[in-house]
């Protein structure tokens, strides 16, 4: 398989479908939206909430867009790509419910692990709150919080990471897939991976993003 479409592969059912499931769960099924700095509002079937005491309906806020201050497609990375022999860059967009957003780009490394470093709107408060999501490390990368999780359903967490680091506005996603078949990297927990990854990423990232 190519490269190219080792990316393609993995990152269409598995990284925009497994977050597309947990954050239906959190926002359709649980129906609670997190929001950063605006706490949680219930909702209603006609998807509106209710203010608290009076039964009146109430619209939600939509998310505001993903964080554009960086980046992660742009050449800044190329140090931190280089290093870790990632390649085969293509472009990784996604839209998912209540308003959430991923813009950025997927590499691989040949006979090793996929990524997709993406900014999102989804804060590490959300991430908290999904009942969808098991927890593994909260942790600060480069002076900035961060945190690894998987989809709670995850049977085998070595071989897969998320990890979100905190940027203005939202998250810097690391999103890898590392079957155990690969020589390179099959044999590492992937998000010992992830962190490593990340803190070279987050060195390139301005403070004021």
């Amino acid at each position: 398989m190519k490269p190219a479409d080792s990316i393609k592969g993995w990152a269409e059912p598995m990284s925009r479908g497994i977050r597309m499931n947990c954050w239906r769960r959190a926002l359709s099924g649980i129906c609670v939206i997190v929001m950063a700095g605006l706490g949680s509002a219930g909702c209603g079937n006609g998807g509106g909430g209710l203010s608290a005491g009076t039964g009146t309906a109430v619209s939600t806020t939509a998310l505001p867009a993903a964080p554009t201050a960086f980046d992660p497609c742009s050449d800044v990375l190329k140090p931190a790509l280089d290093s870790e022999q990632l390649h085969g860059k293509e472009r990784d967009d996604s839209n998912g419910n209540g308003g959430t957003q991923w813009r950025g780009c997927g590499w691989v490394q040949t006979d090793g692990y996929s990524v997709s470093i993406r900014t999102t709107n989804i804060t590490l408060a959300m991430v908290r709150a999904n009942a969808g999501f098991k927890i593994a490390e909260e942790l600060t990368i480069g002076g900035r919080a961060a945190i690894s999780y998987h989809d709670s359903d995850t049977t085998d967490p070595r071989h897969g990471c998320i990890l979100d680091v905190e940027i203005k506005g939202g998250s810097l996603e690391f999103f890898l897939d590392n079957p155990a078949s690969r020589r390179l990297s099959g044999g590492t927990d992937t998000c010992e991976i992830a962190k490593s990854l990340a803190a070279k990423v987050v060195s390139l990232i301005p403070d004021s993003v």
